[in-house]
């Protein structure tokens, strides 16, 4: 195995890390973190660049790289810019909208949606978690039933990243309850269908950049050809797209560790306190070895399920190593690197404390971390 970047994997992180230090690490940062704000222009730059299409074919609007060239530009903005919020929204849509599309749709829905999608005309969220349908997801109460020629879906979705900027919903829906997993079914919800109705915007920890909603179906009436893939297919393209959520969303926070990191080893040289740099204290340089030392590990992981997945191994379980074990690593590391900058590390301005707040969220998304164990000790055969 070639642990080195190839020269198209290379360019793209140099491209990207240039692109988002030079559009995306503005000085609102800090205003829209504490207003809440989703910078939609932010987005659209994003997009023109390339990120939001990625792995999309060229005839669809996209830019036709493979995975380990799509996580190797998510490495290189998330080392670029502290907007993790929209670099957030933008692997979301990514991951489980517009790959759904690409690998389930028809013609006709590729035509129609992803070059809107890749370009940032079109924001896309997933609705899949319900108020008493989370980790137990195939729970979910809302049904589409057929009228017409067409389908009337009822119900609801929560915790929808990007849920009050969407344009677009992949959503997933029963349509047939006596069939159990095999009767849910996908649906591609367009936000001005009639029945479509934004029930709030949920405040929350971190990632404040990009919102977080509910919505409703009341009575939502959609067209015949809003399925996704085939009735009773919804389960299969569901466990497709967590999955590529699970081993590719956190891509970016490699580059904000990394960045981190090259800061506190710079503080850790220039600080000195009794005489000495801080860095020669050993429990400072031991905390700064315990951040590399993690961050080479996630990047393994991470890297690891790209090349599986793009070979068309089974990368489930790898999957949810990387989601379980990158979460993980990015909180201790944000704690780590707080604690070496002190009091410059609390501070808002220093951005620090931004990346513990948004990092916490990692360890519940895409299925909780308790989750992911059950998956991988079931892949093991012990679960």
């Amino acid at each position: 195995m070639d642990f080195a970047f190839s020269d198209s994997q290379a360019q793209w992180h140099d491209a990207a890390v240039e692109f988002a230090r030079r559009e995306l690490d503005e000085p609102g940062l800090i205003e829209r973190d504490q207003k809440a704000i989703f910078w939609r222009e932010g987005y659209e730059r994003s997009a023109r660049f390339g990120l939001a299409g990625l792995p999309i074919p060229r005839e669809y609007g996209g830019q036709g790289q493979d995975i380990e060239t799509t996580i190797a530009a998510m490495e290189g903005v998330g080392l670029g810019s502290g907007d993790h919020g929209l670099i957030f929204a933008l692997n979301a849509a990514l991951w489980t909208v517009t790959l759904p599309i690409a690998h389930f749709g028809t013609e006709e829905q590729k035509r129609k949606y992803l070059p809107g999608l890749c370009s940032g005309q079109l924001v896309g969220a997933n609705g899949a978690s319900e108020p008493e349908a989370g980790s137990d997801i195939f729970s979910m109460q809302t049904t589409a039933r057929k009228h017409d020629d067409g389908w009337i879906l009822s119900g609801g979705k929560t915790w929808i990243t990007a849920a009050p900027v969407a344009d677009l919903f992949l959503c997933f829906a029963v349509t047939n309850p006596a069939l159990g997993v095999m009767g849910i079914s996908a649906f591609l919800v367009e936000r001005n269908a009639p029945g479509v109705r934004l029930v709030r915007e949920i405040p929350k920890l971190g990632m404040r950049t990009v919102p977080m909603g509910q919505i409703a179906f009341d009575d939502c009436r959609l067209p015949a050809d809003a399925l996704l893939g085939r009735e009773g297919r919804g389960a299969a393209i569901f466990h497709d797209s967590l999955e590529w959520e699970r081993g590719g969303i956190l891509a970016f926070t490699l580059g904000v560790m990394k960045r981190r990191l090259d800061q506190v080893i710079a503080h850790a040289r220039g600080r000195s306190q009794f005489g000495q740099a801080i860095g020669k204290f050993q429990s400072v340089s031991n905390r700064i070895v315990d951040m590399a030392l993690r961050l080479e590990t996630c990047r393994l992981l991470v890297y690891r399920y790209a090349w599986a997945k793009s070979r068309g191994h089974d990368s489930a379980a790898l999957a949810s190593m990387a989601k379980l074990h990158v979460s993980e690593c990015f909180v201790q590391n944000s704690l780590d690197a707080m604690r070496l900058l002190g009091a410059s590390g609390y501070v808002i301005e220093g951005g620090v404390e931004r990346d513990l707040r948004d990092g916490v969220g990692a360890l519940i998304f895409s299925g909780t971390n308790d989750i992911q164990r059950n998956i991988i000790a079931r892949r093991l055969g012990i679960g």
